[in-house]
């Protein structure tokens, strides 16, 4: 079998010069635009020294950019954790043998799923404040990490059905061989194998979630996006104020997408588990035709 790409055919001659061509104007093109942009800054007055200096002081960053981070990163780390949680829950109710957990899990799942995060945060914000569930100061964060778990909640569901069904199939057929009930399938067998596999998935959703904090200063909420605004409302220094902030929410992905890289090859060099299992047919002395599972390690 030839080593070319079974889903499109090898360029030729003609088609790799048209696409190195091609690629060579859309880089040239991007930086025309590139330096018109930074040119049109430039003449704005948005990129001299004077705009830059109130971020070497440090109260700037007291005042405005670190509660803005801290308020970030508290909704977001309440939002996946509660997410997760809430996402295993519908995931393993929407496999569930019993039929109505099953279609109760279905329903909220594609509920939450259409409605809007903003309109959530919205509605939760404003039930909140109308029986005083939380405290003044917290309604604001309660109305974000509400509207984020709903939401990212009903997505992870939808992965951990997904990564438990793209499972071969003999995984729990060989479990319920060996007697093994459902919630024991699912917990010791099925689920530690689709975490795995779902993580870079997970990873993903988790840095939505990081970025949809910024949906919060609907309600008022102290995030980093607004306070980069309120920043360059104060000192009229809108787009250095904006990229340090887009700096800032780089290096929190960043560090974000590296751990759980980092945890998912742990995960995959770990070798505390059970070695998965054979059947093999053999015939012993007294019990022709018995099957004997046997180890077989890699």
């Amino acid at each position: 079998m030839s080593e070319s790409s079974v889903l499109y055919d090898a360029p030729g001659p003609r088609a790799r010069a048209r696409n190195l061509v091609t690629a060579v104007v859309t880089v040239a093109v991007v930086l025309v635009a590139a330096v018109a942009v930074v040119w049109r800054f430039g003449d704005a007055g948005q990129l001299t020294a004077e705009k830059w200096k109130p971020f070497l002081t440090g109260g700037l960053w007291t005042t405005y950019v670190l509660p803005g981070v801290q308020g970030t990163l508290t909704a977001a780390v309440l939002s996946i954790v509660l997410a997760l949680v809430l996402g295993c829950v519908l995931g393993v109710g929407r496999l569930s043998p019993i039929g109505p957990l099953r279609w109760v899990c279905a329903v909220v799942v594609e509920f939450f799923r259409a409605v809007p995060v903003l309109i959530m945060m919205l509605f939760s914000y404003a039930l909140y404040a109308m029986y005083d569930v939380f405290p003044s100061k917290q309604l604001a964060l309660a109305g974000v990490v509400t509207g984020l778990t709903l939401y990212n909640g009903a997505v992870i569901a939808e992965i951990v059905r997904a990564g438990v069904h793209a499972l071969p199939r003999g995984q729990a057929e060989a479990a319920s061989a060996l007697g093994l009930t459902w919630g024991q399938t699912m917990r010791s067998i099925l689920l530690p194998q689709a975490i795995t596999s779902m993580l870079p998935v997970l990873v993903s959703q988790m840095v939505v979630v990081l970025k949809d904090t910024a949906i919060g200063y609907q309600i008022t909420f102290v995030e980093m996006v607004r306070q980069g605004t309120v920043v360059g409302s104060a000192y009229g220094n809108y787009i250095p104020a904006l990229i340090v902030i887009a700096v800032l929410m780089i290096t929190v992905n960043f560090a974000l997408s590296a751990l759980a890289t980092r945890l998912e090859r742990r995960l995959r060099r770990s070798t505390r588990g059970p070695a998965p299992m054979r059947a093999e047919a053999v015939e012993q002395e007294g019990a022709p035709g018995a099957v004997v599972l046997q180890d077989q390690r890699d």
